[in-house]
């Protein structure tokens, strides 16, 4: 089974009257012996995976990585059932059977076909996603899963959802470090800087960019940009400063062409995150022309787009690849974080894991790997014990008392902190992001935040607490 990405370039030149309906990049699966049919008007099973795929856009996952994945866990089903003969669109009895031998092969066979519980877990998902559309469609008699029904709340109303009992509950692991507290986060940003635990210069440090990493590490660790929202953010995005420090949050628009899922949203970040990006842009920041394909040559740039090659662009509309491309009117790519070259930089994965290495092994034995996602659930921890405490509830009276920023000032009063994170976070539902607050420990935030209002820890609250966090299953 051969797993390929489409490409519409040069369809002029097929024996076809017009473009094909399948968009760029769309992945799509076809057998070893390159034919659909095993005879005329009789489709294999890989036409049926490709028409699924090709909707799975328009069903609520339109990220390309979200695609391959799915493409992937497919492909390996298919491949596991041919070499069994088993149809994959056969009966629920043998495609059961099947799924009973694929949990062996993939969780006790050969150590390079294993799987951890967690990557079972995603493909089973996929996996019934597909024979749910395939049973709808009329294509599969029935799905091969069984599923327990439960109930939770979300939004305020009780709903109804289903458990794949084909997953695997996997313990809570209270000892695994998923995002940053405050001191690690500090320490990371001096790390990236250069710098020691005690904000003095590492003379063991042989970095030459450390203004760069700090200053894109810690505006990470306060807005929760993705990798490639970060990667890819030109000068003219990043917000203004205000004219004086303050204590409120400043907003940060993102483009929907750099967002997951093309979902355009509206972060923030704080004073001194901000002041850093600033004072990086302007007093440190390389800028000899970039060097990657046709320029784009950036003229009379403004918040909302600029010229390029003579013709008004949004920023809104540039992708990934076009945003490497530009360069401003002195001659420098137009991205945030550029190498000593001036070239636009992009490695970040390994700039963090290498810092995390260093802490690791000068400062802190316990400090963990990270990765940039890692900084993204660092601020929504922070961001959450910051809303659940009052801090920023507090600085939006201060706020509103002074007449500065009244519309912050009033969104972060009338709003629950569940739903300011959903918005943040850029979740469709406040549910996905109870989803995702529940993989992290958010039981040590409400429990301080009721040991600072109380004066003393309320037992039976904490263990109410602690018993709706036991009982969180993903769905």
């Amino acid at each position: 089974m051969q797993l390929i990405s489409f490409s519409a370039t040069g369809w002029e030149s097929w024996d076809v009257a017009q473009q094909p309906l399948i968009r760029e990049q769309m992945p799509v699966l076809i057998d070893d012996d390159l034919l659909l049919e095993d005879a005329p008007g009789v489709p294999r099973p890989a036409v049926f995976v490709n028409q699924w795929l090709r909707e799975l856009p328009l069903n609520g996952s339109p990220a390309l990585r979200t695609w391959q994945n799915s493409a992937g866990c497919l492909r390996d089903w298919l491949t596991f059932l041919q070499g069994r003969g088993v149809s994959p669109l056969g009966s629920r009895t043998e495609l059961r059977a099947a799924l009973s031998m694929y949990a062996e092969y993939r969780l006790g066979g050969k150590l390079k076909d294993r799987w951890d519980p967690t990557t079972w877990n995603l493909n089973m998902g996929i996996l019934s996603s597909f024979y749910t559309w395939a049973r709808d469609e009329g294509i599969a008699a029935d799905v091969p899963f069984s599923y327990r029904v439960g109930r939770r709340m979300a939004d305020g109303v009780l709903v109804e959802v289903e458990r794949n009992l084909s997953k695997l509950r996997t313990p809570r692991p209270h000892t695994t470090i998923k995002y940053l507290e405050r001191d690690f986060a500090e320490l990371f940003v001096r790390g990236l800087a250069g710098l020691g635990p005690d904000g003095e210069p590492d003379p063991r440090y042989r970095g030459r960019e450390g203004a760069r990493n700090a200053a894109m590490g810690g505006l990470v660790l306060s807005s929760g940009l993705r990798r490639q929202e970060f990667t890819h953010l030109t000068i003219y995005e990043v917000p203004p400063l205000p004219s004086r420090p303050r204590k409120l949050p400043v907003l940060f628009p993102l483009s929907h062409a750099i967002t997951k899922g093309q979902k355009a949203r509206t972060s923030w970040i704080s004073y001194e995150a901000l002041a850093d990006v600033h004072q990086y842009i302007e007093l440190d920041r390389a800028a000899p022309p970039s060097k990657l394909g046709v320029p784009l040559i950036v003229e009379e740039p403004d918040w909302e787009g600029a010229f390029l090659n003579g013709e008004r662009r949004s920023w809104r509309k540039l992708r990934p690849a076009e945003r490497l491309r530009l360069v401003t009117p002195e001659g420098g790519s137009a991205l945030v974080g550029l190498q000593s070259s001036g070239k636009p930089f992009v490695d970040w994965a390994t700039v963090f894991r290498r810092t995390s290495a260093r802490i690791r092994e000068r400062f802190e034995p316990r400090f963990p790997t990270v990765a940039p996602h890692r900084l993204r659930h660092s601020m929504a921890m922070a961001t959450l014990e910051w809303l659940v405490t009052g801090y920023y509830q507090r600085a939006a009276a201060l706020a509103a008392g002074s007449g500065d920023d009244a519309a912050m000032a009033l969104y972060l009063t009338r709003n629950d902190p569940m739903l300011i994170l959903r918005d943040l976070l850029g979740h469709q539902s406040v549910l996905s992001t109870e989803l995702y607050i529940a993989r992290l420990d958010v039981t040590r935030i409400y429990r301080d935040a009721n040991k600072d209002t109380t004066g003393a820890p309320d037992t039976g609250a904490a263990a109410e607490a602690a018993a709706e966090f036991d009982d969180e299953e993903a769905v």
